[in-house]
């Protein structure tokens, strides 16, 4: 069944997720329910959306007169692909902040406001109301429940993303603080944000007080943590540790190293990555059964292909509600309906990616002689396996760079420096640029950040280049037939930075992993 196909026949009986319905009620849903139930819902609130967004935000409905469009030709969700997308760029800007807002009205609500970093451009401020931050306390209790069992366990969260204007650190905390208010948990909540000496300390000294530490944390940062900590002579392994990551997606040998050097037990509930954006907040992240997918598929180049219809990016692969967050792929573009704080319909989200349904999922493992359901059973996952479609993203269209007319994802550039020996003497952390001599010839140069204790020597220097180049020429079809004419003319500069030298690597900031 597509998307499109879904009708909505009757009003679903579970009460509105926006209404917080207590989640021991959803789980029971999510155990029980088929996908078409979750994809009528999230149908059905699409596009009631998008007609009260019509009726009653001005913005757009100045946006849909502009753009020729009568709302009345919306009925059902086949008739969603009519609508005019949306964007930051295209939308957002383009009309005042009070016009953004239902009824025209910011001044007399009640917000919480975040801004971008700024990374592709000036910075824009995103209110949230309470309700966003219900909806992700909702999400966040599902896969505390579920992963890292809080209602049997005193857990210390480490608030490890940054704290200031950005959506991280203060989104989680707010969440977080929800869970265990609300709920019969030993829920306690230390916010260092990203100050890696402070999580280190209270790791040291509280985290043997409780049953279990969860370190949220974006994934560089993290590593970054553990090799400090280590360092420092702290023994990971001789707590129970649980991580939480967000931002932007890692590889599968990222993970085995956080295992590995923190002594996790099980790769499918001890780690797991969100999908959001300041934009909309928590959209989706990943389940268990999303994880054992994803490695599945990495060691099936037939079936990662099948899955993903390409094998150059590894994305990170989540599932979703529907009813919250409704997405749409077009030429490998994502979009996406949610009445956030300013509501948004079709809105291009500028990454890259695509929607699988479950059942699609199925077939595509039997199409490759494998059955989904007998692996997550032999995995022992068959409780934690829930009917809900899958979404999954590659790196930002914005965040790449342009070298010799095609794209280089930073995901490339850190598949090559994560796994091995190069993962104990480089932190992960690197920069792209891309420059121009003075006969005007094009190089990729990258910088790369040393850990504390490791020197720079030409033998790096090779052994890192070297990396570099195999995994461009293992996933870039460009990259490869421009080696084929121009040789070692387009191996990538690099320039070694000591440990958080602040030109690149300043403490305290997200990573700039390009630079245009």
């Amino acid at each position: 069944m597509t998307v499109s196909s879904i009708k909505v026949s009757k009003t679903p009986s579970f009460p509105a997720l926006s209404a917080q319905a207590h989640p021991l009620e959803l789980l029971r849903h999510l155990r029980h329910e088929p996908e078409e139930y979750w994809l009528a819902r999230g149908a059905e609130k699409a596009i009631k959306l998008f007609h009260d967004a019509a009726d009653h935000v001005p913005a757009y409905r100045k946006y849909l007169k502009a753009q020729g469009f009568n709302p009345a030709l919306v009925h059902d969700i086949g008739d969603l692909v009519l609508i005019p997308t949306t964007s930051k760029a295209g939308y957002l800007r383009r009309y005042s902040r009070p016009e953004l807002c239902w009824n025209g009205d910011f001044r007399s609500v009640r917000w919480t406001i975040s801004t971008t970093s700024g990374s592709t451009g000036e910075p824009f401020y995103f209110p949230r109301t309470a309700e966003q931050d219900k909806q992700y306390a909702l999400l966040a209790e599902l896969y505390l429940r579920t992963n890292f069992r809080i209602h049997e366990r005193s857990t210390l969260y480490i608030v490890a993303f940054p704290m200031g204007a950005w959506i991280g650190g203060l989104f989680t905390y707010e969440a977080v603080r929800r869970v265990g208010e609300s709920g019969d948990y030993a829920l306690s909540i230390i916010t260092p944000g990203i100050n890696k000496l402070e999580v280190i300390k209270a790791v040291q000294n509280i985290g043997h007080d409780f049953d279990q530490v969860i370190i949220g944390s974006y994934a560089p940062f993290l590593k970054d943590i553990i090799d400090d900590g280590r360092r420092a002579g702290l023994n990971w392994a001789d707590y129970n540790l649980g991580f939480i990551f967000s931002a932007e997606g890692f590889s599968e040998t990222f993970r085995d190293y956080v295992a590995e050097k923190t002594g996790l037990t099980n790769i499918y509930t001890d780690t797991l990555n969100h999908y959001g954006t300041v934009d909309l907040g928590t959209m989706a992240y990943e389940t268990p059964v999303s994880i054992l997918i994803r490695r599945m598929a990495l060691d099936r180049p037939a079936l990662y292909e099948t899955i993903f219809r390409q094998t150059a990016k590894l994305p990170t692969l989540a599932q979703y509600l529907p009813e919250q967050f409704y997405f749409e792929e077009s030429n490998g573009q994502l979009y996406c309906t949610a009445s956030s704080g300013l509501p948004l319909v079709r809105y291009d989200l500028q990454d890259l990616g695509g929607v699988i349904t479950y059942g699609q999922m199925e077939r595509h493992f039997a199409d490759h002689g494998l059955d989904l359901n007998a692996e997550i059973q032999a995995a022992g996952l068959t409780d934690l396996s829930w009917n809900l479609p899958f979404v999954y993203v590659h790196e930002r269209s914005d965040f790449s760079v342009s070298f010799f007319a095609f794209q280089i994802h930073p995901q490339t550039v850190r598949n090559a420096l994560a796994g091995g020996q190069l993962a104990e003497e480089l932190t992960g952390k690197f920069t792209m640029t891309v420059e121009y001599d003075l006969e005007g010839q094009q190089h990729l140069h990258t910088h790369v950040e040393l850990k504390i204790d490791t020197p720079e020597s030409p033998e790096l220097h090779d052994r890192v280049q070297l990396a570099i180049v195999e995994r461009l020429l293992a996933e870039s079809s460009e990259y490869r037939r421009t080696f084929e004419e121009y040789g070692e003319r387009v191996y990538p500069l690099l320039t070694f930075w000591p440990y958080e030298d602040p030109i690149y690597f300043k403490p305290g900031t997200k990573q700039k992993w390009t630079i245009k």
